[in-house]
C-alpha cells in the first residue's frame, strides 16, 4: 500500500487549496518568458507560505493558518473532458514505472518477496490487508519502506486535477491576479482592460468555465518590472499612481530579472522549478516528463506479466484504478473551445500545462536569489494582505446573510447547538431516496451559501466551523433530496471532523461510506466517489485500519477486479513451488474472473496454464476445467471475429516426434503375389540399416554415372524422423501424397474429441523446368480457409488437404494421426501445423452430441521442430547452436515414374544351397515411362535373373511349377562333358562380384501402366539360420530431371536356411605319369570328395541323392570318377556320408590360349541318367555370384572376379621377393571349384516333393581340405588404441611347406622282377626317376641317392638295397619341364623293396641366397624281387 511522505493532515490540506487565476498582458508575459517560464510557472515554487497567517471568524475568534499553499494558474475557458483526465493520469503513472531491467519494488513478507510494481498487481492494495502486522512494522520502521510511487503520483494528480463542480466551491477561483508590465505606455489602462476581460469571463454568461467562488472576485493588480530594462524612478512613480487607484492592499510592484549576462556566466543558480515543471521518474531522474512518459508507454508492451503477449490484461492497457464507468455526470456540457490565455489552463489540464521545456533549457536564468526572495515576499503579501482578508470578509458576509435569511441567532455556533441539541429527525436510506442527482440550486440559495461558507472555512483551516456548516448543509440537502449536494456535504463533514485539532469527535467513517455509495449508485459520478474513497482510505490508514481501508478501495473500484489482482499476486507465491493443485485453482479462478471482467484473452491464457502442465487434479475436476476453458475460448473467438486462429493447449503435440512419409502406401499381398516391403510408417528406424541402404544406392548411382557418385547426390529418404538427416529439403513428387504423422498426447484423465483435423501449410509455386533452379510464381496458404472452416476448391486444385472427421483420445493416451496432402503443382511446401476442433469426449447420446458441438472450439497448434545441435567448428562447440530441420519443408518436383514390384512363389525357407525358381513382376503405376532398371543387394549370391542367353521357358509361374530349375540333358554316366564359358555372359565384368544386376526391359523402357514378369532363381544361403536379405531396385525417368534424377524401391526378405549336405574336398598329386603327359605337363590330380548328410530334421527330407559333380576352373577340369566299379549308390540318408574320388586333368593348352583367357571350363560328371548343364543358368550364375569363403582365396576366383583369374607371369629379370613368393605359391595352388548338385526327396501333406540344389567347394591348395560350409567368424578381440602408425610388415617369405612343392617326382619300374640269385649274386634293375618342374621359373635340382633307410622296422619290411652308378646329380629344369633320369638299383637277395629312397632338393635358380629345400617324396614305390 502506498505510504504518503506527508502526514495525512498535510496531504488533505494540499489537496484542497485556494485557487487564484492569472491574466497577463503580452508585455508582462514577454518579461517572464526571458526565464523560459510563464507567470503562473514563475510563482509555483513559492506558493507555499513559510509563516503563519491569521484571520478572525464570525465570533471574532483568531484562526491560525499554518503551511497554507495557494494554487496560481492561468485561465482556461475550455470545459474539461474525462479523456483528458484519464490521459493525464495514465501518463503520470507511466512516468513512475521503473525502467526495464531496474530493480522492482519488492516487499518482503515472511519467506516471500512480492513484486508489487508489476503491471498485473500494481493495484493489489486489498491483498495486503491480511498482512497487517508486516505492514505496520514496515510503516513504522526507519529502515524499511513498502511504497508504490506510481500510486502516490496518481493520487496527488487525481486530487489536484478534479474539475470544478456546481455542488461545491473548493475548486472555484477566489481571486484573480492582473499582471501588467512596467514598460506599458499607460499601465493603468492595461489593468482596466484585464479587469474588464475577467469580468466578462465571469459574468457575461458566455463561458461555463472556469468557475468562480463568489461574484465579487478579488482582483489583485501586479505591476511587473524588468530590472534589466526599466527605469527604477519611473516605475516607482507609476506604482504610486496604481496604489492611489487600487489601494496598498490591492496592488504590488514585483521586480525581477536583476541578473545580468556577465554574472550569469560565472554564477550557478538553483532551479526550484524542476520539481514542479519537470516531473521526473523517481527511478530515472534524468528524464524529463515528456521523454519519461514516452519511455513508459514504450515499455508497456515489453513487460513480462506471466501471460501470453496476445492475451494482455485490459489492466495493462489502462490505469489499474481506472473506473468501471468513466462517464462523469458532473461534467458540464461541452461548448466550443475558447481559450483566453492558451499558455494557462485549469481543471484537468492544469498539471499538464507545462511549457514544453527540455532538460537542456535552463529556467530562471535572469533571476537572482534576491529575485527569488522578492517573488516569495510577493506571495506572502498577496496572501496576508489580500487573499486572507478577502476570505475573512466573505465568511462574515455569508454568516450575516444566513442569519438574516433563516432568522437564526446572531451566531451560527449557537444555532447549530440548538439544532443538534433536540431530537433528531430519522434519515431515509439511500435506497429510499429518489435520484435527484441532477437537481440544481440557484446561486443565491441559502443551502449553497452555507456550503460556500463551509468551503471557505475549510480552505483557511477553520475545520470546526467548516464541520458545523457542512453538517447543517447536509441536513438541508437531504431534506430536498439533493443527493449530489448531500454527498458532498457528508464527504467534507467527515474530513473536517478528522482534521479538527484535539479530535473533539471520532472520525465519522459512515459519513464517507454514505457519500461514496451516493456518488456511485445514485449520482453515477465515479470521479467524486473515487476522490471520497482515496481520502477516506488515507484517514483509515493513519488510524491503522488497514483492513477497512482495503475493503473501501475494493468496494470503490471493483471487487472482481481487485480479486483478480489478489489471485495474480498469490500466483507469485505458489508458482514453481510444486503446489500444482493450488496453482491450478488460482489459474482457474484468474481465468473465470478475467472472463467476468470481459478479458477473454487473459482468461484463455490463464486456463492454458492449467493444461500445458501435467495436472494432478481428479478426472471430475479436470472435466470441469476443460468445459470452462472451452466455453471461455468459444466466447473469445466469437468476439474476435476473423482473427488468426489462436493456439490450443490440448492435446499435447510432440513436434520432435513428427514423421513425414513421401509416396503412396504400398499394396498388400494379392494371393501368391508378395509386394515389395519398401518403406512404411509401421517400420522402426534403424540407423545401421539406413546406412546400408545409402551404400547400396551410392553403388547404383555410381554405376549409372560411369563409376562416380555426383556431388549433388542426395540419398532417397521416403520417411523422415528425428534421427534422419533433415538438413536439406526433402524431395516429393507431384501427384503423390505426403503423409505427416503427428503424435498427440492427452495429459488429462478425461477423454478428448478432435474433429476436422487437418494440416496448415504454405506453398510457393515454382516452375522447375526453367533455368536457375525454377521460377517463383506465387505463394498461397490455407490458413485463412482453415480459420473460417470453409472449403476452397481453388486451393484443392493446388494441394488437396485431407481432413480427418473424428479423432478421439482416451484419458492419458498417446496417439498418432496421419494427415495427408496431395500436391498437384510443383513448388516449395511448408507444413506449418495442425488445425482442428477441440471438444470433450464424454458424449453418450444425441443430446450430449449437440451439447458437445456447442462446446467445441476451433484452433491450431504449430509444428515447430528444433534441428540438431551443431558441433563441427570451434565456434559451434563453444556455443549452443542448432541446425535446421527441414523435414516439413519438402520440394515438390515434376512427375516421376513409380515402380511397384511383386514376388510370385517366393519362399520363406530354403535348404542350404537349395535352388528355387520364383517370378518377379514389375509394374509401372505412374503416367511416366521408366528406364535403367537395376537391382543391388546385400546378398548378390542369393539370387539371379539369369544370363542374357538363358532359356526363359516356361514363361509363366504356373507352367514352371513342377519343372526343374536346371537345364538338363539325358546322358548316361561317362567321361565328363566340357564347356567353355565367359564370366561376362553372367554379368561378371568388374573387380567386384555381380552386386548390381541389370533387369532386362523390352526396348529398355517400361511404359505407363505396363507390367513385366521375369524369372528369378534363388539359392539358399550356405549357413543355416535366419538371413535378412535386402534388395534395392533403381530406375530413372526417360526425361532427365534437375531435382530428382532417379528413384529407388526397397525390399527386405527373411529366409530361414536349414542344413542340407556338408561337402569336403581334398586335391592330391597323382603318383603316376601317363603317356599323354608329354603333351600335357603336370597333367593330372586326384580329388577326393567327402559328402555328409547333416540335415537334422527327422520329418520332411528323407534322403539326399548326389546326382552330379561338376567343376569350374580356368586350368583344371574333372575327367572321370574312379570309384570302384559298381559303386554307383549316391544316396545318403540322415547322418550318412560317402566319399567320391575323381581324376582331374589340366585343361588343354588350346583351351586356355589368348582369346579364351577369360573363360572358365565347366566339366560335368553325372552319376545318374541326366546331365545338368552346369555352364548355364542358374548353376553357372550362382557359381559366379558365390560369396567369399572365410579364408581369402589366393590366386583363384575371388568374388567371381575375372580380373583376378589371370595367372601372373614371371619374367627372367624378375627377382624380387614378391615374385618369388608368387612363383612358389603357384606351385601348390589348385584353383579348382567343385560343384556338387543334389536332389532331396521331401514329404509334405502326404505328397512327395523333389528339391534340388548345389554346393560349392573351392580347392585352393594341394593337400589342404576345403569345405562347403564357411567357418564361423571368431569373436573379434579388443584392440588397443594406437597413436603411432604400425611399422609395415616385412615381405613374407615362402614357407618350407610351399618350397617343398617345386618338383614333383615319380619312379617308373617293373612291379616284379625275377632273378637267378644262385647263378648271379647281384640283381640290377633299371629304374626311371621322372622330375616335373611345377613352377613357372627355372629350378636348380639336386638328387641324392645315398640316402638309406636306417629304421629297423623299414629294414624288416622292405629289406636293403643300393643304387649303382652316380649317386648325386645336379640339374636345372626349365619352367614346367619334365626330366627323366635313368638309374640302376642293385639287390642282393629276393624280397620286397621300397625304391622311394632318392632325396630331391630344389630351389629357384634366380635366388642365390636361398638354400635347396627337400621336396615331398612320393608314395612308397614297392618292387618284388623273385629268385628263380
Amino acid at each position: 500500500m502506498a505510504q504518503c511522505v506527508q502526514s495525512v493532515q498535510e496531504f488533505i490540506q494540499d489537496s484542497f487549496v485556494p485557487m487564484v487565476a492569472v491574466l497577463c498582458s503580452e508585455d508582462a508575459e514577454r518579461v517572464t518568458r526571458k526565464n523560459n517560464l510563464s507567470f503562473p510557472e514563475l510563482l509555483r515554487p513559492f506558493c507555499r507560505l513559510t509563516s503563519e497567517g491569521h484571520l478572525r471568524d464570525p465570533n471574532n475568534q483568531v484562526v491560525v493558518v499554518k503551511g497554507l499553499r495557494i494554487s496560481v494558474t492561468g485561465i482556461n475557458t475550455r470545459p474539461p473532458k474525462t479523456t483528458d483526465l484519464h490521459k493525464l493520469l495514465s501518463q503520470v503513472v507511466s512516468v513512475c514505472q521503473p525502467p526495464e531491467g531496474s530493480p522492482a519494488n519488492v516487499i518482503t513478507a515472511g519467506d516471500y518477496d512480492l513484486n508489487i510494481s508489476d503491471r498485473m498487481v500494481k493495484a493489489s492494495v486489498p491483498w495486503y490487508s491480511d498482512w497487517k502486522e508486516t505492514l505496520t512494522q514496515l510503516s513504522s520502521s526507519k529502515h524499511y519502506t513498502a511504497t508504490t510511487p506510481w500510486f502516490e503520483t496518481y493520487r496527488e494528480n487525481f486530487l489536484q486535477s478534479m474539475p470544478a463542480s456546481e455542488h461545491e466551491f473548493l475548486n472555484h477561483y477566489l481571486a484573480c491576479m492582473l499582471v501588467v508590465s512596467s514598460r506599458e505606455a499607460v499601465p493603468t489602462e492595461q489593468f482596466l482592460k484585464l479587469s474588464q476581460e475577467q469580468h466578462r469571463i465571469q459574468h457575461s454568461g458566455e463561458y461555463t468555465h472556469p468557475k468562480w467562488f463568489i461574484p465579487n472576485t478579488l482582483k489583485y493588480y501586479v505591476l511587473l518590472h524588468d530590472i534589466s530594462d526599466g527605469d527604477e524612478q519611473s516605475v516607482e512613480s507609476v506604482y504610486e499612481v496604481i496604489k492611489q487607484r487600487y489601494g496598498t492592499q490591492g496592488c504590488y510592484l514585483l521586480k525581477i530579472n536583476s541578473r545580468s549576462d556577465a554574472t550569469s556566466a560565472n554564477e550557478q543558480m538553483p532551479d526550484p522549478w524542476s520539481q514542479y515543471l519537470n516531473k521526473t521518474s523517481i527511478h530515472n531522474p534524468e528524464l524529463d516528463e515528456e521523454s519519461a512518459v514516452n519511455n513508459a508507454v514504450d515499455n508497456i508492451g515489453t513487460e513480462e506479466d506471466g501471460f501470453d503477449p496476445a492475451a494482455r490484461d485490459g489492466l495493462s492497457e489502462t490505469h489499474p484504478l481506472q473506473l468501471d464507468q468513466p462517464t462523469d455526470a458532473g461534467y458540464p456540457g461541452n461548448k466550443p473551445i475558447q481559450s483566453v490565455n492558451s499558455a494557462e489552463m485549469t481543471g484537468p489540464q492544469k498539471q499538464a500545462s507545462v511549457t514544453p521545456h527540455t532538460t537542456a533549457t535552463p529556467r530562471g536564468t535572469c533571476l537572482t536569489l534576491n529575485d527569488h526572495d522578492r517573488i516569495r515576499q510577493f506571495i506572502q503579501e498577496f496572501t496576508f494582505r489580500g487573499l486572507l482578508p478577502h476570505i475573512e470578509k466573505n465568511i462574515r458576509q455569508l454568516n450575516d446573510q444566513l442569519v438574516s435569511r433563516k432568522g437564526l441567532s446572531r451566531s451560527l455556533f449557537s444555532a447549530t447547538k440548538k439544532l443538534f441539541g433536540g431530537g433528531k429527525v430519522p434519515e431515509k436510506t439511500i435506497a429510499e431516496l429518489k435520484n435527484t442527482a441532477g437537481l440544481l440550486y440557484p446561486s443565491e440559495a441559502p443551502e449553497l451559501q452555507i456550503r460556500k461558507m463551509a468551503d471557505l472555512c475549510f480552505l483557511v483551516q477553520h475545520y470546526e466551523l467548516a464541520y458545523n456548516c457542512y453538517h447543517t448543509a447536509k441536513k438541508d440537502f437531504l431534506s430536498d433530496q439533493a443527493m449530489l449536494y448531500a454527498a458532498g456535504a457528508l464527504e467534507m463533514a467527515a474530513v473536517s471532523a478528522f482534521l479538527q485539532s484535539g479530535a473533539p469527535r471520532p472520525y465519522p467513517a459512515h459519513y464517507m461510506d454514505t457519500a461514496i455509495q451516493t456518488y456511485r449508485d445514485v449520482c453515477k459520478n465515479m470521479l467524486l466517489a473515487e476522490r471520497c474513497c482515496l481520502l477516506s482510505a488515507e484517514i483509515l490508514k493513519s488510524q491503522a485500519k488497514y483492513s477497512d481501508a482495503a475493503t473501501l478501495l475494493i468496494k470503490m473500484t471493483s471487487e472482481k477486479r481487485h480479486a483478480l489482482r489478489c489471485y495474480c499476486q498469490a500466483l507469485q507465491v505458489y508458482k514453481g513451488k510444486g503446489w500444482s493443485l493450488a496453482e491450478d485453482h488460482i489459474n482457474f479462478t484468474i481465468g473465470r474472473q478475467s472472463f467476468t471482467l470481459r478479458q477473454p484473452e487473459n482468461a484463455v491464457a490463464a486456463f492454458r496454464h492449467i493444461f500445458i502442465n501435467d495436472s494432478t487434479q481428479s478426472a471430475v475436476q479436470q472435466a470441469a476445467f476443460l468445459r470452462e476453458y472451452l466455453y471461455v475460448y468459444k466466447s473469445m473467438t466469437q468476439l474476435s471475429g476473423e482473427s488468426p486462429l489462436p493456439q490450443l493447449p490440448l492435446p499435447c503435440l510432440h513436434s520432435s516426434q513428427t514423421r513425414v512419409f513421401f509416396g503412396h502406401e504400398r499394396r498388400l499381398a494379392e494371393g501368391e503375389k508378395q509386394a515389395a516391403t519398401h518403406v512404411s510408417l509401421e517400420q522402426e528406424f534403424d540407423r545401421d540399416l539406413s546406412h546400408l541402404w545409402r551404400e547400396l544406392e551410392e553403388r547404383l548411382v555410381a554405376l549409372a554415372n560411369r563409376g562416380v557418385v555426383p556431388i549433388t547426390f542426395q540419398p532417397s529418404q521416403c520417411c523422415l524422423n528425428s534421427q534422419t538427416d533433415n538438413l536439406r529439403n526433402p524431395l516429393a513428387v507431384m501427384e503423390e501424397p505426403i503423409i505427416v504423422e503427428v503424435v498427440f498426447r492427452n495429459p488429462l484423465k478425461v477423454p478428448l474429441a478432435l474433429s476436422a483435423l487437418s494440416l496448415l501449410w504454405k506453398f510457393t509455386l515454382k516452375d522447375f523446368s526453367g533455368p536457375h533452379g525454377g521460377t517463383i510464381l506465387e505463394t498461397i496458404s490455407n490458413e485463412k480457409e482453415a480459420a473460417s472452416s470453409k472449403e476452397n476448391t481453388a486451393l484443392n486444385d493446388i494441394i488437396d488437404t485431407q481432413v480427418i472427421p473424428e479423432f478421439t483420445m482416451s484419458p492419458e493416451e498417446t496417439k498418432v494421426a496421419r494427415l495427408k496432402l496431395l500436391p498437384h503443382k510443383t513448388g516449395e511446401l511448408h507444413v506449418l501445423g495442425v488445425v482442428y476442433n477441440l471438444g470433450t469426449g464424454d458424449v453418450g447420446n444425441s443430446e450430449g452430441s449437440l451439447a458437445s458441438d456447442l462446446m467445441c472450439v476451433h484452433g491450431q497448434q504449430n509444428l515447430e521442430i528444433q534441428g540438431p545441435r551443431l558441433n563441427m567448428t570451434k565456434e559451434e562447440k563453444t556455443s549452443i547452436r542448432y541446425g535446421p530441420d527441414r523435414r516439413l519443408d519438402p520440394i515438390v518436383t515434376p512427375p516421376m515414374p513409380l515402380l511397384e514390384v511383386f514376388f510370385i512363389n517366393f519362399p520363406t525357407g530354403l535348404l542350404c544351397g537349395e535352388i528355387r525358381k520364383a517370378w518377379v513382376e514389375f509394374v509401372n503405376v505412374s503416367a511416366v515411362p521408366l528406364t535403367g532398371l537395376r537391382v543391388a543387394s546385400t546378398h548378390p549370391e542369393f539370387f539371379t535373373f539369369g544370363s542374357a542367353t538363358s532359356d526363359l521357358t516356361p514363361v509363366t509361374p504356373t507352367a514352371a511349377e513342377h519343372c526343374s530349375a536346371y537345364k538338363t540333358v539325358a546322358t548316361p554316366p561317362s567321361v565328363a562333358a566340357v564347356t567353355l564359358v565367359s564370366p561376362a555372359a553372367f554379368g561378371v565384368t568388374s573387380g567386384d562380384r555381380a552386386a548390381v544386376a541389370d533387369i532386362p526391359l523390352t526396348g529398355g523402357v517400361l511404359g505407363p501402366g505396363e507390367a513385366l514378369q521375369i524369372p528369378l532363381w534363388l539359392r539358399g544361403p550356405d549357413r543355416e539360420g535366419v538371413h535378412e536379405i535386402n534388395f534395392l531396385f533403381y530406375y530413372e525417368s526417360t526425361e532427365k530431371r534437375t531435382k530428382l534424377s532417379h528413384r529407388v524401391l526397397r525390399h527386405t526378405v527373411f529366409i530361414c536356411a536349414s542344413r542340407s549336405l556338408s561337402v569336403r574336398a581334398t586335391a592330391c598329386r597323382s603318383n603316376t605319369l601317363h603317356s599323354r603327359e608329354r603333351e600335357e605337363k603336370n597333367g593330372d590330380m586326384l580329388v577326393f570328395v567327402d559328402v555328409e548328410n547333416i540335415h537334422t530334421s527327422e520329418a520332411g527330407v528323407r534322403e539326399f541323392h548326389i546326382v552330379q559333380v561338376s567343376s569350374s576352373s580356368r586350368h583344371w577340369r574333372l575327367h572321370k570318377c574312379i570309384n570302384p566299379v559298381g559303386d554307383k549308390d549316391s544316396k545318403l540318408a540322415s547322418r550318412e556320408r560317402g566319399k567320391l574320388c575323381f581324376r582331374v586333368l589340366r585343361c588343354r593348352t588350346e583351351e586356355a590360349t589368348s582369346g579364351e583367357a577369360e573363360k572358365y571350363t565347366f566339366s560335368d560328371l553325372n552319376l545318374g541318367s541326366e546331365q545338368i548343364v552346369s555352364s548355364t543358368t542358374p548353376c553357372a550364375d550362382f557359381f559366379f555370384r558365390r560369396s567369399l569363403p572365410s579364408e581369402p582365396r589366393r590366386g583363384g576366383v575371388a568374388s567371381g572376379s575375372a580380373s583376378q583369374m589371370r595367372r601372373p607371369g614371371l619374367t627372367p629379370q624378375s627377382g624380387t621377393d614378391d615374385a618369388v613368393m608368387s612363383i612358389v605359391r603357384k606351385c601348390s595352388e589348385v584353383e579348382l571349384d567343385i560343384i556338387v548338385l543334389w536332389k532331396a526327396y521331401v514329404v509334405e501333406d502326404n505328397k512327395q516333393l523333389i528339391l534340388e540344389g548345389q554346393l560349392h567347394v573351392a580347392l585352393q591348395t594341394i593337400g589342404k581340405e576345403a569345405c562347403s560350409l564357411s567357418q564361423k567368424e571368431e569373436t573379434q578381440e579388443m584392440v588397443l588404441l594406437k597413436f603411432k602408425p604400425d611399422v609395415p610388415p616385412p615381405v613374407s617369405k615362402p614357407s618350407l611347406e610351399q618350397l617343398s612343392h617345386l618338383i614333383k617326382t615319380c619312379l617308373h619300374y617293373p612291379e616284379t622282377y625275377d632273378h637267378p640269385f644262385p647263378q648271379k649274386s647281384l640283381c640290377m634293375v633299371p629304374v626311371t626317376l621322372t622330375l616335373s618342374n611345377c613352377s613357372l621359373a627355372q629350378v636348380d635340382v639336386i638328387i641324392d641317392l645315398r640316402h638309406k633307410t636306417t629304421s629297423p622296422e623299414s629294414l624288416e619290411v622292405h629289406g636293403s638295397f643300393t643304387w649303382l652308378g652316380q649317386t648325386q646329380y645336379k640339374l636345372q629344369l626349365q619352367a614346367q619341364e619334365v626330366y627323366r633320369l635313368s638309374l640302376k638299383a642293385c639287390f642282393f637277395q629276393a624280397g620286397v623293396y621300397n625304391l622311394g629312397t632318392p632325396r630331391v632338393f630344389a630351389k629357384l635358380a634366380q635366388t642365390s641366397a636361398m638354400c635347396e629345400t627337400s621336396q615331398q617324396s612320393a608314395m612308397p614305390a614297392l618292387i618284388i624281387i623273385n629268385s628263380i
